[in-house]
């Protein structure tokens, strides 16, 4: 699990494995794609190549 800050509902919630609908290995890093609580279509890209930002990830 970790946490996102929904564009389209404005919270930060936790994104449980159950929430994730795709992962792909792109240029730009590891591209999460899942369904916020509020049903919004959000991605996460991380890896080494993707830009840094702090996230808190947690392990379940």
């Amino acid at each position: 699990m970790f946490d996102h800050y929904c564009t389209s509902c404005q919270k930060r919630s936790l994104v449980f494995a159950s929430q994730i609908v795709s992962m792909a290995n792109t240029d730009h890093g590891i591209e999460i794609a899942f369904a916020c609580w509020c049903g919004a279509d959000q991605t996460w890209t991380t890896g080494k190549a993707a830009p840094s930002e702090t996230r808190t990830l947690t392990a379940a």
